[in-house]
């Protein structure tokens, strides 16, 4: 039997040891986390096991790995060590008094291969706590989809279909508020915020109270906050909800998971129609009532873009108003409800200050904020975090097949390697990338800027190139709570320190060949020199939402 060797025994030995008991369980997961978390076995196509390590005296989970069912049992040693040395969720490192496992032969194998850790391994036909867990778990991956009212589910759909057509993202903001005066089903009025400016989620928030609207607002303005925090924030709001989900994701390379949105077809979504309520959480099975109140809300907001969106896309958001009679669901078109949907330029403004108030000292005017695209970039370009030495950048400033973009004289590049950020596509898809760069007056800076997903809580950084005409354009997002993405933020900003904060970005062919993340000489089409930002140098808060996407709707 394998056993872990003297040296580690050691090292392990040296972690302060805890008075409590461990719960470590194998199942098997048939699949469903490889889909809602994302965290498939290298196999494709293999059945998998989740295998959970659980400190049952606290409730936390300290380990978790998904593997292929075909796997021995040497994945449930690794996990633990994991959950020894490397703990999920920021615990301490730390070995357990005692372990509990629930499957005989895992007891055996770990008392052979655990010898010298002083940790009792037993056994106990049932562990409550992961009992528990794959219990939510399990729950949570066969939630049915939205179920929509058998009376008004497919005229919601249809519906929702029509609000992406009008795509009502490109003219608001999610901070410039419409009032949805209904008057029925118990619903006064609806504030809506419109999401999807910044494309990382697109639908409409219909809270049923402005305090509502303001309290979450709060909520995510107060500063770093944990997963768990945001989570807690989102299930705190009352709303009626209406969330895009869009599909058809490229794989992701080793290097880079793009954002879902980035290489997506436009039309390839699904409308997900939901409630949250405090006292509820969020609930995706609706009464009658709630989808008359959605079909009603949709068509007026509709009607009011036709007729107000040249007006809407102009700054300022000013006052507008309109007055509507929509067909009542309830009443088979016999009957139609008066309906007022309206701007709120005074809620607005209020919300843009209390913005600026939370991430700039001096607050720019909410209309002044850079655009941030995400057209430059081409689909299935490889985006790499590397370094390249200066002499091999220099290398090329000579060569005339190549777009060579030097640092302004003050700037004097050092003569360590360089943190760069490759983008690696087709030779054609990056001359027309190069093109699109130079006609923007070329690459002046690199950052990556916080934000939070409003919908999930989930922590991210994107990564932007700020041209010269002053606008922002998005090359990759990263998941800061994932290991490989943050272990990736963390070397470049130790690069960029060490570089005195000058960079490059590097524009290559071959990212179909054997050259893919590795290009030759002679596979580089451009090399712009620029400098690293941080957001605080381009007056950039977090997860800037009102942002423009770029997509041509009507193709």
């Amino acid at each position: 039997m394998t056993r872990l060797n003297r040296v580690t025994v050691d090292r392990l030995k040296q972690l302060p040891r805890l008075a409590s008991v461990w719960e470590g369980d194998r199942r098997s997961v048939n699949g469903f986390m490889d889909d809602e978390w994302g965290m498939s076995p290298q196999d494709a196509g293999e059945n998998s096991d989740c295998i959970l390590w659980v400190d049952s005296s606290h409730g936390t989970v300290r380990g978790i790995t998904i593997v292929p069912s075909s796997s021995g049992y040497e994945p449930v040693v690794r996990t633990l060590l994991q959950a020894i040395e490397a703990p999920q969720g920021g615990l301490n490192p730390a070995r357990p008094q005692k372990i509990v496992v629930r499957d005989r032969e895992i007891q055996f194998y770990l008392r052979g291969a655990l010898q010298g850790l002083d940790i009792a391994i037993d056994y106990a036909p049932e562990l409550p706590l992961i009992d528990e867990l794959f219990h939510a778990l399990l729950q949570s991956s066969e939630m049915a989809d939205a179920e929509l009212p058998e009376r008004y589910g497919d005229a919601m759909v249809d519906k929702a279909m029509e609000i992406w057509e009008l795509a009502p993202w490109h003219s608001l903001n999610e901070q410039q508020i419409l009032a949805v005066e209904l008057n029925a089903w118990e619903v006064d009025t609806l504030y809506v915020s419109v999401l999807g400016m910044g494309g990382v989620e697109y639908g409409l928030l219909m809270y049923r109270s402005l305090d509502s609207l303001k309290q979450f607002r709060d909520r995510v303005l107060m500063g770093p906050q944990s997963p768990k925090q945001m989570q807690e924030a989102f299930l705190e709001q009352d709303c009626l909800f209406l969330n895009f989900e869009l599909f058809d994701q490229p794989p992701a390379s080793a290097q880079y998971q793009p954002p879902a949105w980035l290489a997506m077809a436009p039309e390839s979504v699904q409308p997900d129609f939901g409630s949250i309520h405090p006292l509820e959480g969020m609930r995706n099975q609706l009464a009658d009532e709630e989808g008359a109140t959605f079909l009603v809300a949709m068509e007026a907001i509709k009607r009011f873009f036709s007729k107000y969106r040249h007006q809407l896309e102009k700054p300022p958001f000013k006052a507008l108003e309109g007055h509507y009679r929509i067909p009542n669901p309830e009443k088979n078109g016999s009957a139609s409800l008066p309906v007022t949907v309206k701007t709120l330029p005074e809620v607005t403004a209020d919300l843009a200050a209390q913005t600026d108030l939370a991430f700039t000292d001096e607050p720019p005017a909410m209309d002044s904020f850079p655009v941030l695209r995400d057209d430059y970039v081409p689909d299935g370009a490889l985006i790499v975090l590397t370094q390249f030495k200066p002499d091999w950048l220099n290398g090329l400033q000579h060569d005339r097949t190549v777009t060579y973009q030097s640092l302004a004289a003050d700037h004097q590049v050092t003569a360590l390697p360089l943190p760069t950020v490759l983008i690696q596509t087709s030779r054609p898809k990056a001359k027309t990338l190069i093109q699109h760069l130079q006609a923007a007056e070329g690459i002046q800076a690199v950052c990556f800027n916080p934000g939070n997903d409003p919908f999930s809580g989930d922590a991210f950084e994107l990564g932007l190139l700020q041209t010269g005409d002053g606008e922002l354009h998005l090359f990759a997002e990263y998941d800061t709570h994932e290991g490989s993405d943050r272990n990736l933020l963390d070397r470049w900003h130790q690069w960029q320190q060490e570089s005195q904060g000058n960079c490059a970005v590097v524009i290559a062919s071959g990212v179909t060949g054997k050259t893919r993340g590795h290009p030759r000489l002679k596979d580089v089409v451009g090399v712009f020199e620029a400098r690293c930002c941080t957001p605080q140098d381009l007056d950039l808060p977090p997860l800037m939402l009102q942002y423009a996407a770029d997509w041509d709707m009507d193709g």
